[in-house]
């Protein structure tokens, strides 16, 4: 009963008016629906993570948004003798990361709104704390499809990353990979650009987006 109760307090169970019977409520729907889209969305990637793997001879991280920041739930390492990723789980500020500078150039305006009320941390010098210049550059992302942030979270790294887009033409997540400045430079090679945004538009497409109908 103790159980039960909590339930009730939490929104997933609800106490008919008349009577001792109780019934789910639609939140315990919506937290399954979000589980099941999840499930499909790693599922989709994880078709397209090999070739991309392949293509620019780096990992690959997918991510998806949430309040804080965007949290990586799959990644396809590359092994080499150096060896540079986040792990999954991991949750990337937006301000400061490449996955996070997409979801604040294609997510909801309120994630922008939202770095409005408390300073910025800065990682490294080249971390962008200023208000205005971030606005700029995210900008600049949501114009050219793509983002970076050379040395912003941590020296001498930089990350590529491109925005994923579900059937109804909203953000699903963020696909990107990681590199030392040396391979990824701060303006990436075209090559690289385009073999990220090609596996952000595949896996859009897998997840049913048509871009003529979202436009």
């Amino acid at each position: 009963y103790r159980h039960l109760r909590t339930l009730v307090e939490r929104g997933y169970v609800a106490q008919e008016p008349q009577g001792d019977k109780y019934c789910l409520t639609l939140r315990l729907f919506h937290i399954g629906r979000g589980i099941a889209d999840q499930t499909g969305f790693q599922v989709e990637a994880r078709n397209i993570m090999p070739a991309l793997r392949a293509r620019v001879g780096q990992s690959v991280a997918i991510g998806q948004i949430e309040d804080g920041g965007v949290r990586i739930v799959d990644i396809l390492r590359h092994r080499s003798d150096v060896e540079i990723s986040s792990r999954p789980g991991a949750l990337l500020d937006f301000h400061c990361t490449a996955q996070g500078k997409v979801a604040l150039a294609f997510g909801p305006a309120a994630l922008r709104q939202k770095l409005r009320r408390a300073p910025l941390r800065r990682w490294t010098a080249a971390t962008i704390i200023d208000l205005d210049r971030l606005e700029s550059e995210i900008d600049r992302v949501k114009k050219r499809g793509w983002a970076v942030a050379p040395g912003e979270i941590l020296s001498g790294i930089n990350a590529l990353a491109a925005p994923i887009f579900d059937a109804s033409g909203k953000l699903a997540g963020t696909i990107g990979i990681p590199g030392s400045i040396q391979h990824l430079a701060s303006r990436p090679a075209p090559e690289l650009v385009s073999a990220v945004l090609d596996a952000a538009a595949d896996l859009s497409q897998r997840l049913g987006y048509m871009e003529a109908a979202a436009s």
